[in-house]
């Protein structure tokens, strides 16, 4: 008859530390302040661990113990793999990480449905502090935020009274770009711009819809390019101006098409995003337009795809937004009233820009 097998019993930090001759601090710093220790009894406390079976601290306990976490969450109201697909956020993601890693903090993603209102992750997650990224100012979750009472940033929207908040000037940064294509001479322009607020509209955007515009960006950008063009005679409400909810090249391609549909005589499209730009441009060489001389395309952000295909756009310092936004909440203790810091951009002119067809020229379309 086989003997029964009787399973060995993990050791615990106690056994581990009466199997050293050690206190229980000792094997703790050896894991948690190995500074505490001389090369030598942290060498031996690790071996000694690994002969019988001691897997480390528990995190768990820890956290309960100290009331930290040791990471920072990172509010995102998209689907997690926007976080590794869109070129902006990405940059955006790699900035807050080196921030994280300087501080020797963890990152914890917090990725929502924009179309849900679930705030259970939002509750559930062990972290320090967050860094919510780009969320309109209605959003259920950033609420969800704002209700914990750990430290918060914000990066690029909304703007919300005593929290930090990380951003470009986005209303004097699409200025310049409108005060280029004024100067190139184009007053037939269309308009593609990234969702308005949390409904779904993928169609074209009244000027009421865009005036109160729940994405604080958007709508900046939007009453910059109003402003600019409304100065020089343009009436704004007969401009065209199509929103998508998905931020995509598809997005922008189906977007352009739709507008130039309606309104062929637009001699420049511009678009809020380099994303959405990429998209005008396919629509553009589906169309057999040439770009710059039939239609003017431009975009924002500055991503890399964008500068290789020689976008005409605004560059933004995407990964030093992400770093600024994690050395701020890292550093949240030491400040007792909120701080704004507003990054440089640069308009980047390529060679999608040019001054509009004459209307002696016949425009190739579709």
């Amino acid at each position: 008859m086989a003997r029964p097998m009787h399973a060995r019993r993990p050791a615990t930090l106690a056994s581990l530390a009466a199997e050293l001759g050690v206190s229980r601090t000792t094997v703790s710093n050896a894991y948690n302040r190995p500074d505490q220790l001389s090369p030598e009894l942290r060498r031996r406390v690790l071996e000694t661990a690994r002969r019988l079976g001691y897997p480390g601290p528990d995190p768990v306990a820890r956290s309960l113990r100290t009331r930290k976490a040791g990471a920072v969450g990172l509010l995102l109201t998209e689907n997690l793999s926007y976080a590794f697909r869109d070129p902006a956020a990405l940059g955006f993601l790699e900035g807050l990480a080196l921030a994280c890693e300087g501080a020797g903090q963890g990152l914890h993603l917090v990725p929502v449905n924009p179309e849900r209102e679930d705030v259970t992750a939002v509750h559930s997650a062990g972290v320090d502090g967050f860094v919510v990224y780009s969320v309109p100012d209605d959003d259920p979750h950033l609420a969800a935020v704002l209700s914990r009472p750990v430290p918060t940033v914000v990066c690029d929207q909304p703007r919300v009274d005593g929290v930090d908040l990380v951003g470009i000037d986005d209303h004097a940064a699409i200025g310049q770009l409108a005060g280029r294509l004024i100067g190139l001479g184009h007053r037939n322009i269309g308009v593609v711009c990234m969702r308005l607020a949390r409904d779904r509209n993928d169609g074209f955007a009244s000027v009421a819809r865009q005036r109160t515009a729940h994405f604080h960006v958007q709508r900046a950008r939007l009453s910059a390019l109003a402003d600019s063009f409304e100065a020089v005679g343009v009436d704004w409400a007969r401009v065209p101006v199509v929103e998508r909810f998905d931020h995509s090249t598809a997005s922008g391609q189906s977007a352009s098409a739709q507008l130039l549909d309606a309104n062929p005589e637009v001699t420049a499209l511009i678009c809020t995003s380099d994303i959405l730009a990429l998209g005008a441009l396919n629509e553009a060489q589906r169309r057999g337009l040439r770009i710059p001389h039939d239609l003017t395309v431009t975009g924002f952000d500055g991503i890399a795809e964008a500068e290789r295909l020689g976008l005409t756009t605004i560059r933004q310092p995407v990964l030093e937004k992400g770093r600024a936004a994690g050395k701020l909440l890292l550093g949240a203790a030491e400040h007792s009233r909120p701080r704004h810091i507003t990054l440089d951009t640069e308009l980047v002119i390529g060679t999608t820009s040019a001054p509009p067809r004459t209307t002696e020229e016949r425009w190739f379309g579709p």
